[in-house]
């Protein structure tokens, strides 16, 4: 096919382009900035600069990749610290997830492309009741707190979009693999504590891994909604000191849950006390999708473990 790729500058962009030409196909991959012309034309895409909030350039940037499928990949998720003011961190990955969908979708319904993939998000959207891993079709989180409600209605509205134009959202896990990954600088810093008892589940997929299932899926037609995420959800409690030990890191601080919503807000305790993780039976099954990292453990310890005889960092 020929694949329109937008956001292929990304951490999962930039993973999903080599892995379409290794399958035969031909990718187009747009960028925010004309600066990654030379790293998407390194990978293999043929590149162009897109905004895609801009609904005019939009339909022509559609118009002229004539794509048979577009895997829509925009966020703005570098760089954030602030999760106390957590819509106002997500404000421009919210824009991409309702805007920019809506602009996509035009143009593809416009153009007659008949598959759309869409990036969506798994963790800590469900409600925080019942078992500690949910499906696709479980119950959405009904009380979200209130610093959290327009990340999550962007999301919702996001799947339900693509969905009813036919399409497949994938919800991620909770991404990593990237050798500067921003949480395990948060780790290393001792800035990431465990609160309370811990007992917010989390699901993780490696990057690579998340790559693969997306490639996947454009062979699937949709409507669709499928969890990208590793076999191992795991409770904060669990997953938070292991990653310190497998990094080199000294073991988390840990903060009762009053503390910890006075320093970060209730968005962020909420997150790793009452989190639900995700299961990705049906994206396995379906898809037929192998996991080269089934465990965050696998994955973490592949990238990040130091060298023998190192010492814990500070």
């Amino acid at each position: 096919m020929r694949v329109l790729v937008v956001g292929a500058s990304g951490a999962v962009g930039t993973r999903i382009v080599p892995q379409l030409r290794e399958r035969g196909h031909e990718v187009i991959g747009s960028s925010r900035s004309a600066a990654k012309a030379e790293t998407l034309r390194s990978l293999g895409a043929e590149p162009i600069a897109l905004d895609v909030l801009d609904a005019a350039a939009t339909m022509s940037a559609v118009a002229a990749a004539r794509p048979d499928a577009v895997i829509y990949q925009s966020t703005a998720l570098s760089d954030l610290r602030d999760f106390r003011h957590f819509d106002r961190s997500f404000a421009q990955t919210n824009r991409l997830r309702t805007t920019g969908t809506d602009n996509i979708l035009a143009a593809a319904r416009g153009h007659g492309v008949p598959k759309i993939v869409a990036q969506s998000y798994a963790s800590h959207r469900y409600a925080r009741e019942g078992g500690p891993v949910k499906t696709e079709d479980a119950q959405l989180d009904p009380r979200p707190v209130p610093a959290m409600r327009e990340t999550l209605a962007a999301m919702a509205y996001l799947d339900q979009a693509v969905t009813g134009a036919g399409g497949v959202a994938l919800r991620y896990g909770n991404f990593y693999g990237d050798p500067d990954d921003e949480l395990v600088a948060a780790i290393r810093g001792r800035k990431f504590p465990v609160v309370g008892g811990g007992a917010g589940v989390w699901s993780f997929i490696h990057l690579d891994d998340a790559a693969t299932a997306t490639v996947l899926a454009l062979d699937h037609d949709g409507p669709a909604v499928y969890h990208i995420v590793d076999d191992d959800p795991a409770a904060t409690g669990v997953w938070l000191p292991e990653v310190a030990r497998i990094v080199g890191a000294r073991p988390p601080q840990h903060f009762p849950r009053l503390l910890a919503r006075l320093f970060a807000g209730e968005a962020p305790v909420v997150m790793a006390t009452q989190s639900r993780g995700a299961s990705n039976d049906r994206a396995k099954r379906e898809l037929g999708w192998t996991l080269r990292y089934p465990s965050w453990r696998e994955g973490f310890a592949a990238l990040f473990s130091p060298p023998p005889g190192a010492t814990a960092t500070a």
